[in-house]
């Protein structure tokens, strides 16, 4: 049995004890299951490079449950749970009282709210108060326990949302590590209150996963509209004799109705059947998720796209690779950089494929020849910039680009991606750096390649100069994308870029979006 920790003294005992910095945290209700245990294993998994803890925590919170749930009810099996937590891989286990949570009682402690707007759909309306409870006992676990990491399941999107923003808001230390959700054989979500249910309900309510399942099916079939689907999805719930509380179509972030399928929703609904209510959601797709950085020349972007589609399993798209593609073929052919019939041929007759080759990296053949290193060369930096900004070859790369979007599971890189390519991506970085430092990182980067190495000073006023011509150009100029995310990666390593971009990433995309079969 791992180390069961009772009090606030025992727990700050135990966590001085620690020789880590950091500390991961499963918070749960108890009544651990499979889902809980696969959830922690991960947690353990995360935290064993450094040698990190892993503390669970089991408190059945009552500001949670309304005055008719079921909080008298729930599962309260602290010998079971302290098994599973200790099999799963738990350090330990902290189940305070709740006079140890609320020392002033329930109605004399603090509350925490969260935004209207993030409550005003799903379980929010038929559960007032709900999650007012869990922002307060959430705050309350994080000022005892101060953990590094805190694990949560998407089982429950909702709360999910609602916690990010609370730690978000708050701007507490710690990064919140989602968990996709766990199911059992016949598709319903692993919960607590699934032991609510008697065999002949079990198999009545199957009918939830599935009928979510058959949203996919439709949207697959391409049956995007909310009025054409809800009529269909509410009659197979009803029909298993079910009572709907809600199933509602939302934007996965904002938790706002939506009307129809963009490139990533969520459907969720809530049923009872006999004394249990259950909830269960999907992830709608058109398209597998995107990943647009965008920012200046020498930001770094082709090293941290090429990085983070690795990590994530996505496509890596060098949009860079593709205009210095151009702009050496013109160099080759020795034309200029202006709009014509032979450019227009040259563009007819491209033929520009990216091929697989060792360690992720790719090799990038124009009309059969290698062209991967001769594409870096300084003369291609120095005239990307005029041929980039010819609409005819924006149009033509664009349009490729785009084409290759369609089925989504993109990491592409380029100084207009976020902007007009991908304006629908999920994640939109902005990744820049200063002048000096964009400079200073070219220079190393030429003398890797066995270059000739310009003055540090040349270098910050090509820069310089490149920046301004590529944000004042007519056609889609630099620019940072309204709804992108700023990463200014002076002073940071190309590992801790890509660390924070993949945070971020999963903060917006869910786990299981990652799979086409989410």
């Amino acid at each position: 049995m791992p180390l069961l920790l009772r009090s606030p003294a025992e727990l700050s005992a135990w966590r001085s004890s620690c020789d880590a910095p950091e500390l991961h945290l499963v918070p749960t209700m108890g009544g651990l299951h499979h889902g809980h245990g696969a959830m922690i294993a991960a947690a353990a998994e995360l935290a064993r490079p450094a040698k990190s803890p892993v503390l669970v925590s089991v408190f059945v919170n009552p500001l949670q449950f309304g005055p008719a749930e079921d909080y008298g009810r729930y599962p309260r099996q602290l010998d079971q749970d302290a098994a599973l937590a200790q099999a799963a891989g738990a350090t330990a286990l902290w189940a305070p009282s709740v006079d140890q949570i609320y020392p002033h009682g329930l109605e004399g402690s603090t509350r925490l709210s969260p935004p209207a707007a993030l409550v005003s759909q799903l379980c929010g309306p038929s559960r007032p108060g709900h999650f007012d409870g869990v922002c307060t006992v959430v705050a309350r676990l994080l000022a005892l326990s101060q953990p590094s990491h805190l694990h949560l399941g998407e089982k429950d999107w909702q709360q999910l949302q609602v916690l990010r923003r609370l730690v978000d808001d708050l701007q507490w230390p710690l990064q919140v590590v989602p968990f996709p959700t766990q199911r059992e054989p016949d598709g319903l979500p692993c919960s607590s209150r699934n032991t609510y249910l008697s065999p002949a309900q079990r198999q009545q309510v199957s009918a939830l996963p599935a009928t979510l399942q058959q949203a996919q099916q439709l949207v697959a079939s391409g049956q995007t509209l909310w009025a054409g689907l809800q009529p269909q999805l509410l009659a197979l719930l009803q029909d298993h004799h079910l009572e709907v509380e809600y199933l509602q179509l939302v934007d996965p972030h904002r938790l706002q109705p939506l009307d129809s399928v963009p490139g990533l929703a969520l459907v969720a609904a809530s049923v009872r059947c006999g004394h249990a209510r259950l909830i269960d959601h999907r992830l709608l797709m058109t398209r597998l998720p995107i990943l647009a950085i965008d920012g200046p020349a020498g930001a770094g972007k082709s090293t941290v796209t090429r990085q983070v589609a690795a990590a994530l399993g996505l496509t890596f798209l060098d949009t860079g690779a593709m205009y210095r593609a151009v702009t050496w073929l013109l160099q080759q052919r020795q034309l200029p950089p202006t709009s014509g019939e032979a450019l227009d041929q040259l563009l007819a007759d491209l033929d520009l494929r990216f091929v697989p080759a060792a360690q992720g990296e790719q090799r990038v053949l124009v009309n059969g020849e290698d062209v991967t290193r001769a594409i870096r060369t300084a003369e291609v930096t120095a005239g990307v910039s005029a041929v980039a900004a010819l609409p005819a070859v924006r149009l033509a790369l664009t349009g490729q680009q785009q084409l290759l979007g369609k089925r989504g599971g993109l990491v592409a890189e380029g100084r207009d991606i976020g902007t007009a390519v991908f304006p629908d991506a999920e994640l939109k970085i902005f990744l820049t750096a200063t002048v000096a430092e964009r400079a200073r990182r070219r220079a190393a980067d030429l003398e890797q390649r066995g270059l000739p190495v310009p003055a540090l000073a040349q270098l910050e006023q090509e820069i310089a100069e490149r920046d301004h011509k590529d944000s004042t150009r007519a056609v889609a100029p630099l620019q940072q994308a309204e709804d992108a995310v700023e990463l200014l990666s002076d002073g940071l390593s190309i590992d801790e870029v890509v660390q924070r971009i993949l945070t971020l990433f999963r903060e917006r995309v869910p786990v299981e979006a990652l799979s086409a079969n989410a």
